[in-house]
């Protein structure tokens, strides 16, 4: 196998993956009608269709399937190495791609980046903002940021945050006409703002305890987001109660453009963690970066 055809199954991984010529191209910084022709130069060196293309997708065959299987665990056996080799830097460096919820990567991760960055200028880090859950392994990411009640079992998980806290909130012009609830029971004769989650297309249920009790409800109204900001941006408008992080709010409430009701039926809950895969080696970059996060863990919150 010779150089050029190493860089062929690369570009092909790529597409595959990305199942767009246009976000494989931007991946690998060349352009669509370069990569186009690699990978028919791939497939007429191997005399296989590896691709099916329609305007609208880019699927692999089967043929390209079987390709698949045979290039990642190869391609990340050698990433690994690399990675390996980094550490006889005398200078940490690298690149560090990371999966996070938006909120978790302004509260969380971009304190600690801003803190790590400057004194470190070969440390490269992407972050790759997404509210679903993502599969860090086959994404190719080193690690991922979500709530700690969210990581599967077969990863490391490291504490990057304090536990956290929902907050039911809605505006004064909202409480002009309905009256606060007093039990989550009576959410179900308000207008709520509902949340839908990214990963499994389903509405976010409102979680409430109180005195060892567990309660559940399903809330209805006009409005759904897949966005916590836009569900915070109805809600400041009147349009009805939302379910959202306290600390998110906790401006608005001091200055009382917020109303917070029900808040001795909402209990804290595991915060926020990094996760990463155990068996995958640390590079120094990845290492700084996990010191960094456990600093921000212990850390005396922000005034807010």
């Amino acid at each position: 196998m010779d150089r050029d055809e190493i860089a062929d199954l690369i570009a092909f991984l790529a597409v595959a993956e990305e199942r767009s010529f246009t976000r494989a191209a931007a991946r690998l910084r060349t352009s669509q009608s370069s990569l186009s022709h690699t990978i028919r130069r791939l497939e007429e060196r191997r005399g296989l269709r590896l691709l099916n293309r329609s305007t609208r997708s880019v699927a692999p065959t089967e043929a390209g399937e079987r390709l698949i299987e045979a290039l990642r665990p190869a391609l990340n056996d050698i990433d690994n190495r690399l990675t390996e080799l980094s550490q006889l830097q005398q200078k940490p460096a690298g690149t560090v791609r990371i999966t996070s919820s938006q909120y978790a990567a302004q509260s969380v991760l971009w304190p600690a980046l801003s803190r790590l960055l400057p004194s470190h200028p070969h440390i490269n880090v992407e972050v790759s903002v997404d509210a679903a859950l993502t599969d860090i392994i086959s994404e190719r990411f080193d690690a991922g940021i979500r709530l700690g009640e969210s990581i599967a079992r077969d990863m490391i998980a490291m504490r990057i945050g304090p536990d956290l806290r929902m907050a039911v909130v809605a505006a004064p012009a909202y409480f002009t006409m309905h009256p606060k609830p007093q039990t989550p029971q009576e959410l179900t004769l308000h207008r709520c703002i509902n949340l839908r989650f990214p990963s499994t297309g389903g509405l976010y249920i409102w979680e409430f305890s109180r005195d060892g009790r567990d309660l559940n409800v399903r809330v209805d109204g006009q409005l759904i987001f897949n966005d916590m900001a836009m569900a915070l941006q109805a809600t400041l408008e009147g349009f009805g109660l939302a379910c959202v992080m306290e600390d998110q709010v906790q401006s608005y409430l001091r200055a009382g453009t917020l109303i917070r009701v029900l808040e001795d039926w909402c209990p804290v809950f595991p915060g926020y963690h990094l996760y990463y895969p155990a068996r995958r080696p640390a590079s120094s970059a990845f290492s700084l970066l996990l010191q960094e996060l456990r600093y921000t863990a212990t850390r005396e919150p922000a005034p807010k």
